[in-house]
């Protein structure tokens, strides 16, 4: 290390309130480890920050020192995004602070917290807003790559419901990105990810969601493609406010399922409803009418809803996804098959979930381009042994080139990794690059912040 280099990072250690790891510090391999395990990385610094003022001591640190930035917020992604080597790792998880403004349905959201954390924050008030389905996840990460929840079909994208921002830019100011203030810059923050700056807090519209129901079936193989079917059935007549997935994979697949069919290869259907479960129980008849080995009907908070699925840290994952027209029986003969392929029975799972309703409805002028898809396929793999990299990643990969005949073109960067430019082309838009590349110029010319689906200045 320089001697300029040390006179900068003692400097830092006194300036902040957070916390600052170098590799030579205790702590500092708990303070790398990300989500995914396959991602190992050795930053030059890692900056813990207290508060937005702590955000802009280290993007200058950073700056004066010419090191690579990578932000982690929830610390949930799954290509390594919020980590580098050799850079500076600005980690928000210190800055979990969440503001509930019940009288005007808006709650502020420090760029640290996870799904979980505002979900807990808002339950006491019956309001809620879409969020990841797994409550470890970031909700800055998520909003910002446009944001798929269990609630979209009725309240739209989590970006659809972003009111405003907060932000450090990559010369070390603090500006406010709202529909009044910065309107590009806000317009872009709208599926447009960690491009423009670090993103401290947001504000998030809130909705009424004071109840709230899942049923969760399980079938063995030879009724999956019935079960799929009548699932594409009941949402695509059913309310707005019921949404789910189907997921093919090994059992237990779920709390619920007994553990007489671990290993077995299954077919859950999960039907959520942000409503009673008494009207619950009445939509999901067609299902429970078919011949099922487990079920669960049951009422429960929204906040309690989102922990069931969690997946743990510390392991190997993998996914992808593709934006699909339509799920026809011959999509629905393909993407159940596709259970038989799989490298391993426990460890990869095959989602279907629907889009639709306030997805499609909403503004098209925002970064999105999958709003005209009604259904997502998710092919994800999750084990444990380096050895097995290569076959899960290509199980993802092949799973998802079998659904490509469906698919609308578009890809929802939430679920995606680096899958390489014409991915990221996909996740945003063609149409909106250029668009997005000039709002990078202004905000980020150097492209300080390039560990994302990223966009180039134009």
């Amino acid at each position: 290390m320089s001697s300029k280099a040390h006179t900068a990072l003692v400097e830092l250690r006194e300036d902040l309130d957070g916390e600052v790891f170098a590799p030579w510090d205790p702590g500092y391999d708990t303070a790398r480890a990300v989500f995914d395990a396959r991602v190992d990385r050795r930053p030059a610094v890692i900056a813990r920050c207290a508060h937005e003022a702590d955000v802009v001591r280290a993007v200058r640190f950073a700056r004066d020192l010419d090191l690579a930035v990578a932000v982690r917020g929830g610390g949930h992604g799954i290509d390594g995004s919020g980590t580098n080597d050799a850079g500076l790792v600005i980690d928000l998880r210190r800055m979990r602070g969440v503001s509930v403004d019940p009288v005007s349905e808006a709650v502020r959201v420090e760029g640290g917290a996870t799904t979980g954390v505002l979900d807990r924050a808002t339950q006491p008030y019956g309001l809620a807003t879409t969020g990841a389905r797994d409550s470890a996840a970031g909700v800055a990460g998520s909003v910002l790559g446009g944001g798929s929840g269990w609630l979209e079909r009725s309240c739209g994208l989590g970006a659809d419901n972003l009111l405003g921002a907060e932000l450090v830019t990559a010369n070390g100011d603090r500006i406010r990105a709202c529909a009044d203030e910065n309107p590009e810059l806000f317009w872009a923050l709208h599926g447009g990810g960690g491009n423009f700056g670090v993103v401290t807090a947001l504000t998030l519209k809130l909705y009424e969601v004071p109840e709230f129901s899942l049923a969760l079936l399980t079938y063995l193989p030879e009724h999956a493609r019935a079960a799929v079917r009548t699932y594409r059935e009941v949402i695509g007549s059913g309310p707005l406010e019921a949404g789910g997935a189907v997921v093919c994979r090994s059992g237990p697949p779920d709390a619920f399922a007994a553990p007489s069919l671990a290993g077995r290869p299954l077919c859950s259907v999960l039907l959520t409803y942000a409503g009673s479960e008494e009207d619950l129980r009445k939509l999901a008849e067609p299902l429970l009418a078919l011949p099922h080995v487990s079920e669960a009907v049951r009422a429960l908070p929204y906040a309690d809803a989102q922990r069931l699925f969690d997946e743990p840290p510390g392991l190997r994952h993998h996914c992808s996804a593709e934006c699909l027209s339509g799920a026809p029986d011959g999509f629905v003969d393909v993407f159940c098959a596709l259970s038989d392929s799989r490298p391993a029975r426990a460890g990869c799972g095959h989602l279907l979930f629907p889009l639709g309703g306030a997805v499609a409805d909403a503004p098209d002028d925002h970064p999105v381009p999958y709003r005209d898809a009604s259904w997502v396929a998710h092919p994800s793999a999750v084990w444990t042994d380096p050895a097995d990299d290569g076959r899960y990643v290509d199980w993802v990969r092949e799973a998802g080139a079998a659904v490509r005949p469906w698919s609308t073109g578009a890809v929802h960067p939430d679920f995606v990794g680096d899958e390489g430019r014409d991915r990221v082309r996909a996740g945003l838009g063609p149409r909106n690059m250029w668009r997005l590349g000039v709002v990078k110029r202004r905000f980020d010319p150097d492209n300080v912040f390039r560990f994302n689906h990223n966009i180039k200045p134009v």
